[in-house]
């Protein structure tokens, strides 16, 4: 009876095994970082995947074995950047007071959708957006929650008001200013949803700001 051939070292149980997958994480971290140099630096998101690949220092095989699309690849972009947007929430919270801290994160979030603009559009194109839109909103709810309740706590931000609430007024500053509106036009309609957010006793975003938050707010 003929002996059954070996499996690739890659699929390999135990310690043959865990090398290789340690090199495709590792391969996969790296495209994932030199795509987001990439896609940031080039208008319109377009840059050749092999570009890419080679940024990474990987052949284009190993590309597609992770991503085997561009909007694959955009997606995972898109998930890198926002787990660095979440993340910011908590560390701006344990720098600044919570309105303060909701507020800088607000433009934490609003560069990341000004700048994965082109991204987003693809994503829309193909079949991912069902997949990405609740998982981000979702994410984002997280993110906010307790900036929220400690603001509530403190008596900065309003008790009566849901995270959900709030991601939804995200995303109509967002969407009405993305196609002809301009930072500043973002940053104006931001305020307004922060002091619309705080009792009525609790000063304005500006006089807030001033007292609290450094002009670059946005250095989580």
């Amino acid at each position: 009876m003929s002996q059954p051939e070996p499996a690739p070292a890659g699929q390999r149980p135990g310690a043959a095994g865990r090398p290789a997958r340690a090199d495709a994480r590792r391969n996969r971290e790296k495209l994932i970082t030199a795509a987001r140099a990439a896609f940031a630096a080039a208008p319109g998101g377009q840059v050749a995947l092999e570009a890419i690949a080679s940024q990474a220092g990987v052949g284009t095989g190993t590309l597609y074995r992770h991503f085997p699309t561009r909007e694959a690849l955009i997606e995972a972009v898109h998930a890198a950047e926002l787990d660095d947007v979440t993340a910011s929430a908590s560390v701006l919270l344990g720098r600044f007071p919570p309105d303060v801290a909701l507020r800088a994160w607000m433009d934490r979030y609003a560069t990341f959708w000004e700048t994965k603009h082109a991204m987003l559009g693809t994503l829309r194109a193909g079949s991912a957006p069902g997949r990405i839109s609740p998982s981000t909103r979702e994410r984002v709810i997280t993110a906010i929650t307790p900036i929220l309740a400690c603001g509530a706590e403190a008596g900065l931000l309003r008790a009566d008001v849901r995270p959900d609430d709030v991601a939804g007024l995200l995303l109509g500053v967002f969407l009405s200013t993305a196609a002809s509106g301009t930072p500043e036009e973002a940053g104006r309609l931001l305020d307004l949803v922060v002091d619309a957010l705080r009792p009525q006793d609790a000063g304005t975003t500006e006089d807030r700001a001033s007292q609290e938050a450094p002009a670059d707010r946005l250095s989580p």
